[in-house]
């Protein structure tokens, strides 16, 4: 029966014995999907379509300041340069 200091030591070495075949099965994916991107001209919004993040548009600004040329499409929070001030003022035409 080992004791827990061999155990330990076995397991550090499984551990580090995974990580380097891993290093080198992730080198040879790698070498394959890039094969198989050229050989098709995949692109890459086609291979990760279900993966990516639902991207939203910015909203056009509708205001802008005279002084500094900052714009605000009125939503979220309004910019301090129309705390006070009427924001119909500064729409853009």
């Amino acid at each position: 029966m080992a004791n827990i200091a061999e155990l330990i030591a076995q397991k550090e070495e499984i551990e580090q014995k995974i990580k380097e075949l891993r290093k080198s099965e992730r080198q040879t994916a790698i070498a394959k999907v890039r094969e198989l991107i050229a050989e098709f001209d995949l692109m890459a919004n086609e291979v990760f379509s279900k993966a990516t993040k639902d991207v939203r548009t910015k909203a056009a600004p509708k205001y802008r300041d005279p002084v500094s040329g900052n714009a605000w499409s009125g939503r979220g929070r309004a910019p301090r340069w129309l705390d006070g001030k009427n924001p119909n003022d500064f729409l853009i035409k």
